[in-house]
């Protein structure tokens, strides 16, 4: 449930920042921003903690190449649906989405690397043991 909960977090991190309907963060900031400074501000600070700590540890756990490897993977899945008509790459907002789902689950694997690292071999990292 942990991965789950890291993954939907990014998610909606990446979501608030930036998705193809209104409801995001950089839309309202660009329309609200002469009337709003002050609010935009606070939530452009608080979206920047959320973007360090996920890349801080993303970078920290796989770094760039761990990174590269999850987007080629997940560009992998999203070539066999295309190839396979699962998967309809015309609708821009629908390439928004994906992009989104791609980068929420390279932040919420690299948040979560440590977990599955030790589900996958039962190896702590010296990071998880307790003195």
């Amino acid at each position: 449930m942990g991965l789950l909960l890291r993954w939907l977090v990014a998610f909606v991190l990446l979501a608030a920042t930036f998705n193809p309907t209104e409801w995001n963060y950089t839309s309202w900031a660009v329309q609200h921003y002469s009337d709003q400074t002050p609010m935009a501000v606070l939530l452009g600070l608080l979206l920047l903690i959320g973007y360090i700590i996920y890349l801080r540890a993303t970078l920290r756990s796989i770094g760039g190449f761990g990174m590269f490897l999850i987007l080629a993977v997940i560009a992998a899945l999203i070539w066999v649906l295309y190839d396979y008509g699962l998967l309809d790459l015309e609708n821009p907002t629908v390439n928004t989405w994906i992009g989104l789902f791609a980068l929420s689950v390279v932040l919420g694997v690299g948040l979560s690397w440590s977990h599955i690292r030790r589900m996958l071999s039962g190896q702590y990292d010296m990071d998880d043991v307790e003195e």
